[in-house]
């Protein structure tokens, strides 16, 4: 194949990606419509009629407070974060392996948009929310992984029982 041919390929598959995400202190865009339902190891976008709310404080001090929740299986959580800080945090929820990925790709792509519905970027002083169904048992994380966060230590861990154990 020709050097040009594999270079319009390449082109096209990067355009065609959902990349639309930015960690700058831009707004991120709103979800105008419902949001998109897909399963995840660690769970899938929840309904916040049916949510338990749990809040959530970040600082400066790469901290999340509490930094580990207790979780029952099928149950859904609405997440309210909270950001003391001056600087713009997130909490995303993932796997271990996921999170390091995702923290990973972000130091090399600092300016990488993204708006998923495990995922909240909130600015300083403000509120994000994030309703999510733990409908998998098992243990998974949350962290900020704008470059240096993730590293200075801001994560947490959601421990899910499965249905009939306790939480």
């Amino acid at each position: 194949m020709a050097l040009n041919a594999m270079k319009t390929i390449a082109l096209a598959a990067l355009l065609a990606a959902p990349l639309a995400w930015a960690h700058g202190d831009a707004e991120h865009a709103t979800h105008p419509g419902p949001v998109v339902k897909e399963q995840k190891p660690w769970g899938i976008a929840g309904d916040a009629k049916r949510a338990r709310t749990v809040t959530i404080d970040m600082g400066d001090d790469m901290r999340f407070r509490p930094d580990r929740i207790a979780v029952r299986e099928g149950e859904t959580i609405r997440f309210v974060i909270r950001n003391k800080g001056r600087v713009l945090h997130e909490m995303v929820i993932g796997t271990e392996a996921e999170l390091a990925e995702h923290a990973a790709l972000m130091k090399k792509f600092p300016g990488m948009e993204h708006d998923e519905p495990y995922m909240s970027h909130v600015k300083p002083s403000a509120k994000g929310e994030l309703v999510w169904n733990f409908n998998r048992p098992g243990t998974f994380q949350f962290a900020c992984l704008i470059p240096g966060h993730f590293e200075a230590g801001m994560q947490g861990t959601i421990v899910v029982a499965p249905k009939g154990k306790k939480a």
